[in-house]
């Protein structure tokens, strides 16, 4: 696996991760972070909530963006520097979300690439938007 330099990355490039959320990546995620809003974890509540279901934290959607960014594009020695997201739609449990980044900008000086980042569910509705800024290593690094 090799995390790419600024200078081996170009506009318009992408990459992608998709996985299928799962009842137990929601209470993983719930134990890691904290977050026991009963949205997530409380069937009899949140049949009685907006989206008459349990719902995948947004912020566990926005981590699929992270393992792109820090896998595949860049890479691995990538600083996640920023993010910004828009929640368009929720997760449902078993909704298979593709997490996709797109460069949008490169700056060679400060060694800065934005990009696009978008997770579309298996429908292909679009249920997360934002723009992430990121430092890519400054040399090839291999792991």
């Amino acid at each position: 696996m090799f995390g790419k330099t600024i200078n081996e990355i170009s506009l318009n490039d992408t990459a992608y991760f998709e996985k299928t959320l799962t009842q137990s990546d929601v209470f993983l995620y719930a134990g890691i972070s904290g977050d026991n809003n009963p949205a997530h974890i409380n069937e009899v509540y949140a049949k009685e909530s907006i989206f008459k279901e349990r719902v995948v934290h947004g912020l566990l959607t926005a981590g699929l963006i992270s393992a792109v960014l820090g896998t595949q594009l860049p890479g691995p020695g990538t600083v996640y520097l920023s993010q910004d997201l828009k929640f368009l739609k929720p997760v449902r449990f078993n909704d298979t979300i593709k997490a996709e980044v797109i460069v949008v900008e490169i700056d060679y000086d400060k060694n800065r690439i934005r990009l696009n980042t978008i997770c579309t569910n298996q429908n292909k509705e679009i249920v997360l938007t934002g723009t992430a800024l990121v430092m890519p290593p400054r040399k090839r690094m291999d792991i």
